[in-house]
This record gives C-alpha cells, structure tokens and sequence, in this order.
C-alpha cells in the first residue's frame, strides 16, 4: 500500500519488551529514493535520545493503532551506536549500525536491499546467516547519500516549462519503503491543486539551491487533471491514486514532447 510520510510521523515504535519512542522523521537515500530509516525519539525512557530504526527490523505495523511492532528490544537499541541525527550520516556510520545488528548492507547486492528487493528479506538473511557481517569495499567516510524527508519538503519543482510547485509531502511504498512520489503543491502556478510526481522523472537536484529538476511539462499534468485535486494518502490503505489523475501520467503517459 502507498501511505503519507507525513501521515506516520508520531507513530509509536513497540519493542519487543514495551514501547521505545515515536517516530520524529525518515531519512532516505538519494541514490534509490528508499526510506533507509526512521528517527524515533525516545522520550524520557532516554531523555530524549534520537535513535535509528531500519525498516528491516519491521515485524509488522498497525494502521489502526499507528504502532510499528519491531524485532528489536529497549536493550539493543539502547546500546546501539550513537549517531548525531541532525547531522549528516556518513557510510561508515551506516556500516557500524549494520554490524551492531547484524543487518545486511542495503547497499551491497542488486536488490533495493541488498540481495532483495524488500527489508523483510534482508531481515530473513539477518536471522538466518552472518551476511550482515560480510565485508564489503571499503566505503569512502565522506559518501554521504542520506537526506531528510523534512529538509527535502519545501524544496522547489521545476518543470521544463516553468515552476511546478513545491514539495509538501511524500509517498511511500510500506512494503519495499520506495518513495513512489513527491507530493506538490501548485499554489502559485494552478491554485488548490497537488500533483503526484514520481522521483522517475527527476533529471538533476540542485541540493544547494533546494530545487528539484523534473522532464515534465506543466501542460501535460494539467491536461490529465479531470478529478479531484490530488492529496496525500492515508493510512487506511485508500491510497491508489485515480486512474485519471496526474499519477497516471507520471507512471505511465506521455511527458510531453
């Protein structure tokens, strides 16, 4: 199912033995546009800590609780590697986080997580193997490639004929964490409407100028626009975007010559 990033933060994360914290933000990679991990805060139980969780530590989530149930306990993660989330996290960083747990690098095999294309698989490979363990080339500590889903919200849409809007949101795939879209708000060039666009047509991020470049024309979306304005989905599960929105035509129609 797709779900609103915003939508999940303040989800709380259950540890195997009692809550741990909610969910304050999601970092992903701008290589895959895949949530690599949520930053949980912990409350009092430490004082405040921020603290990582991937994705492959899912057990399973209740939308209607908004819980996510995770296969870690308060003494792992308690224990776990301190990493400054407000700061850029390096490769080597990532590295150690993965060992500590025993996780396979996300970003050694073909899939979107490792040798899968989905976290649980690389939970499954944890459980049954050291693969998380295997070395791998050594990775460059200035390899940054995390960013914040906050950071990148505001963050300007450039069409090929004009301004398209900015980010307000995005959408994430709950099974392989991809982000399918950003969600943009068009307010200044088509007022009262939000547009779906998939990271697919992202040609250049000018990560320094908070601009994003997309080979879409502006023309092109507004003609397939013939419902209802486009919001962020929900956590019910009511998310498939309509057959005739903009969505359709990101995935799937032409962008225009």
């Amino acid at each position: 199912m797709l779900r609103s990033v915003s939508g999940m933060r303040g989800f709380t994360i259950h540890a195997t033995d009692g809550d741990m914290g909610s969910v304050d933000e999601f970092l992903f990679d701008d290589e895959q546009w895949t949530v690599r991990y949520l930053v949980v805060n912990t409350g009092g139980w430490l004082t405040g800590r921020l603290v990582l969780v991937s994705p492959i530590a899912f057990r399973s989530v209740d939308w209607d609780r908004e819980t996510f149930d995770v296969a870690l306990t308060r003494q792992q993660v308690e224990q776990s590697p301190s990493i400054a989330t407000d700061q850029p996290v390096s490769r080597r960083q990532e590295e150690e986080y993965s060992r500590y747990y025993g996780y396979p690098y996300y970003w050694d095999g073909l899939g979107l997580w490792g040798a899968g294309m989905y976290p649980r698989i690389a939970y499954l490979s944890a459980v049954d193997s050291t693969y998380g363990e295997t070395p791998t080339e050594p990775q460059p500590t200035s390899d940054l490639h995390l960013r914040s889903a906050r950071e990148v919200t505001g963050y300007t849409i450039q069409a090929r004929d004009g301004d398209l809007g900015h980010v307000e949101d995005f959408i994430v795939d709950d099974e392989s964490w991809v982000l399918r879209y950003m969600v943009v708000d068009t307010r200044n060039w088509w007022p009262g409407k939000h547009v779906l666009v998939s990271p697919r047509w992202i040609e250049s991020v000018r990560w320094t100028q908070s601009s994003v470049v997309v080979d879409l024309l502006r023309e092109t979306i507004q003609g397939r626009q013939r419902v209802r304005p486009i919001h962020a989905a929900q956590s019910d599960g009511r998310d498939q975007a309509p057959p005739e929105s903009p969505a359709r035509a990101i995935l799937g129609g032409d962008r225009g010559a």
